[in-house]
């Protein structure tokens, strides 16, 4: 049984509706050229016209002081406004009709300049309708629903074409920051990796329950983390929640009593520091959980500020979630205000506890024009911060995201390796091209891309490489040779498995048990894997 990693593209019926979803209507799709916008340098934006869409006039309507850009019919009342050309005609035959192409420039703008823009069409006489319309996210996620059917899908709504969305990238010179090139990152699920304080593991019934891992126990193995030649400790979320696994937050500006409260995770920072590891948080700002303070405000009060924090509608579950998953709403970031808190949020554990930098769950969701805000504010409060993101979709879609995030998880780099060294669906010729490929394909995108053999989304690689720790020796002297910086997930360097697949009923939870310690590690390969960074280090495969 394979990984589902791209489950929204798995079956050809999902990728065909990807493609049709993203070339019909109108469609920008985050199309600009450069990928990479540079400061003194003009900016083209293009937007696709479907073959179901017959339009005149196309404008882009655009700010560059944070304010929300608007317009109708070309005229704005603040702001700027660009108008657009048509540049090509094709034929689609997957729409069976021809498409437009056209463009428009953003004159050249300075330095840390953060452009929000959205694009308006409309024929002579009609009602302007904005991009993208259709939408084709909220469609792929609703018919991956109806696909997979694990949960409650919500119905899909008349959309209105004259709402649109608004867009933003950000022109500036940042780029990652060097640590982050070099760094061996560790992830560590915080409630199963130890209790620390001379504390023992919970008993509970399954592994849905709080086990007792804390950050005083990642503090107390950070001698063991060191002597690993780890460099930077990536931690699941650690803010209050009602989940062990953190990713529904109710407080964003605290850390969760059970891993130890702010005490505890400010001790962490400093001794980390200490031994030069930075820390990494698994950040979450696509959605909240429903027991936030601010999502039951906006649920019982109408009249709430709170409720524009939020995206109410008439489906069954009467709001925007992530995936369909009620107690998870999805926080509406095209609002000012909700951006702007979101923002803060992060900022305020950079400013106030020295955090070193952010994985960004579910970066896909808020998408490039939240990220251009985000990752210029937090660059703010540290230049050296490292802001990289969780996209599972196609390589091509990474490069949305060039310039408005450090750099992205490489889930083709984990796709592919799952396949030739644990499933056997690709020779090792198939995989050396696809990733000589890969790498080249990347080169110059200023993103960095950290590999990873499994993570708590996934079936251990230990376990669907049945056991053979040949198989998990290839594949990780692989990984450890690519450019983007390794990802060791917490027990994975000392022979972790587990007992049964994720695609179980028992689901997720499958590659998430308590980490193994003293005798019941494998000594042999924990060997092999300091070795393989040291290794590392001295090659210096980041320097391309």
């Amino acid at each position: 049984m394979e990984d589902y990693i791209f489950g929204t593209l798995i079956t050809d019926e999902l990728k065909l509706l990807h493609y049709r979803s993203h070339n019909k209507g109108l469609q920008h799709n985050y199309s600009i050229n450069p990928k990479r916008p540079e400061p003194g340098k003009p900016t083209t934006i293009s937007v696709l016209v479907g073959p179901d869409l017959d339009v005149d006039h196309i404008h882009c309507y655009y700010t560059l002081d944070g304010s929300e850009p608007c317009g109708d019919h070309g005229i704005s009342p603040s702001g700027f406004v660009a108008q657009f050309s048509r540049v090509n005609v094709h034929w689609d035959i997957l729409t069976w009709g021809y498409a437009e192409i056209w463009t428009a420039e953003i004159p050249p703008q300075p330095d840390n300049t953060l452009v929000r823009y959205r694009i308006g069409a409309w024929k002579e006489g009609e009602k302007e309708i904005f991009a993208n319309w259709p939408d084709p996210k909220y469609k792929q996620e609703l018919a991956t629903h109806a696909h997979f059917n694990d949960f409650p899908s919500p119905t899909l709504l008349p959309e209105d074409p004259t709402t649109g969305k608004n867009f933003a990238f950000s022109i500036n010179s940042i780029s990652a920051p060097e640590w982050s090139r070099q760094a061996v990152i560790y992830q560590i699920f915080v409630d199963r990796f130890f209790p620390g304080n001379n504390k023992s593991w919970n008993k509970v019934k399954d592994l849905n329950g709080f086990l007792g891992g804390t950050l005083w126990g990642v503090r107390d193995k950070l001698d063991y983390l060191c002597d690993l030649g780890a460099t930077a400790i990536w931690l699941s979320p650690t803010w209050p929640s009602p989940s062990y696994h953190g990713y529904d937050i109710t407080d964003y500006l605290s850390v969760s009593p059970q891993l130890g409260g702010d005490e505890a995770m400010r001790s962490l920072i400093k001794e980390a520091h200490a031994r030069g590891i930075k820390i990494i948080l698994d950040f979450v700002c696509n959605h909240s959980s429903n027991e936030h303070p601010y999502f039951l405000k906006a649920l019982n009060g109408p009249e709430s500020k709170y409720r524009r924090y939020y995206i109410f509608d008439q489906s069954e579950i009467g709001y925007r979630t992530f995936f369909g998953v009620r107690t998870l709403p999805q926080i509406n970031l095209m609002d000012q205000e909700a951006r702007m808190w979101m923002i803060d949020n992060a900022c305020f554990w950079i400013r106030e506890f020295g955090v070193d930098g952010f994985r960004l769950d579910h970066a896909n969701g808020p998408g490039p024009e939240f990220w251009a805000e985000f990752t210029l504010a937090c660059k703010r409060e540290n230049s050296d911060c490292f802001c990289f993101g969780e996209v599972v979709e196609p390589p091509s879609d990474y490069l949305y995201f060039s310039g408005q995030l450090d750099g992205l998880l490489d889930f083709t780099f984990n796709d592919s390796i799952r396949r030739a060294f644990a499933f056997n669906s690709y020779s090792l010729e198939k995989f050396k091209s696809v990733i000589n490929r890969h790498n080249v394909f990347f080169k110059g995108s200023g993103l960095v891309l950290p590999t990873f053999l499994d993570n708590h989304d996934l079936s251990r690689f230990f376990y669907i490489a049945g056991e053979d720790k040949n198989k998990l020796r290839q594949a990780a002297e692989i990984q450890f040779e690519q450019p983007g910086p390794p990802i060791i997930y917490y027990g994975t360097e000392v022979g972790m498995s587990q007992k049964f697949n994720s695609g179980h009923k028992d689901g997720l939870e499958a590659s998430r048990e308590p980490m193994i310690w003293g005798e019941n590690q494998d000594q042999e390969l924990l060997d092999f894997y300091r070795t393989l960074i040291k290794k590392r280090n001295e090659n210096r495969p980041w320097i391309t």
